[in-house]
């Protein structure tokens, strides 16, 4: 049982600020916990809150918003929702957490101005830390990040610029088959380049994937750069053939990278149960507890499905809600 509740100790912390951790901060305020975010990018120590969203300039695919609504543009909009009704924002990162014992303490840090490190007690903790998509650290691959490079097809596939249009996947496992499948419904066509003669995809998605005529493997190739300009965004993709070392041109308006995700947990190592792929394991199906009592999960930090905002923003509601009942059943008000 938590201790009873001390002015001193926060009722619950939201660890992330993406569509996850402002919807629980939502209704956290709503059910007057008072619930305080970190809000700051504990990988890249950026200030700026509001997840992988605030480098997404087109989102077409979130409930309300007949013409889309940019990803800065929402995440500010749900900030200033949670913070109406009474939530209190640091933009610090999170160094270390300590979930052995009540209250929980979370090790923070504003690197920014310099402040020591701060320790903050709190009788529950919601983690909406996200995941990062894996790229492939090519310099021109972030130049045209949002001008026709992405790592979600379900995302961005269907924007205009990609309509009708030539594109590159890169990866070959389910995702990047899955991927590419899904584009065939915008595409004139679709590269899939992959470093070797074989898929690593199951083999009803190799099979889907190599007998869509839309989809043009080439093997044993790696990108080598993102061709484009700043004007028309990508315009092609260097490729190198790794058996001939021979480079060339795929005449492309967008590359999506599809070589996995790695959620952003490694904070929790040895704190909360995480699974092989460093995912929080949810510990009751549909809710969102985690493998400690009083610490609850959501959004793309627990889900290696969907990573959708709409449905990080559902698992948000869930994380508050199953947080606001526990607290109320351990007697903290």
């Amino acid at each position: 049982m938590p201790p009873a509740s001390n002015s001193n100790i926060e009722k619950v912390v939201i660890i992330g600020s993406g569509p996850a951790g402002w919807t629980a901060a939502i209704y956290a305020a709503r059910a007057s916990l008072a619930p305080l975010v970190l809000a700051g990018d504990r990988l890249t120590r950026e200030r700026m809150p509001g997840g992988q969203l605030m480098f997404t300039s087109e989102i077409e695919n979130f409930p309300g918003f007949v013409h889309g609504v940019d990803g800065q543009q929402l995440m500010s909009t749900l900030q200033e929702q949670a913070e109406r009704f009474g939530t209190r924002v640091k933009t610090h990162f999170v160094s270390k957490i300590d979930l052995s014992d009540r209250p929980f303490k979370i090790h923070h840090i504003d690197d920014f101005n310099g402040d020591p490190e701060i320790v903050t007690e709190t009788h529950a903790v919601i983690i909406a830390t996200g995941a990062s998509a894996n790229y492939l650290d090519l310099p021109s691959e972030r130049q045209f990040e949002n001008m026709g490079v992405s790592a979600c097809a379900v995302c961005d596939g269907a924007l205009p610029r990609f309509r009708n249009q030539p594109l590159v996947v890169v990866g070959g496992g389910d995702s990047a088959c899955e991927e590419a499948t899904y584009l065939t419904k915008f595409a004139s066509r679709v590269y899939l380049v992959h470093r070797r003669d074989t898929l690593r995809a199951s083999k009803i998605m190799t099979e889907r994937t190599l007998q869509n005529p839309k989809i043009l493997p080439v093997w044993h190739s790696v990108v080598e750069q993102v061709l484009g300009n700043d004007t028309d965004g990508v315009t092609g993709v260097q490729v190198k053939n790794l058996q001939t070392n021979q480079s060339s041109t795929l005449e492309a308006r967008g590359m999506f990278v599809a070589i996995g995700h790695t959620p952003n947990t490694k904070f929790l190592v040895g704190q909360v149960e995480l699974n092989d792929k460093g995912y929080v394991v949810l510990k009751n199906g549909f809710r969102s507890m985690t493998s400690v009592e009083g610490v609850f999960a959501a959004g793309d930090c627990a889900d290696a499905v969907y990573r959708q905002a709409i449905t990080a923003a559902g698992m948000g509601c869930k994380a508050a809600i199953d947080a606001e009942r526990w607290l109320a059943e351990n007697g903290v008000h």
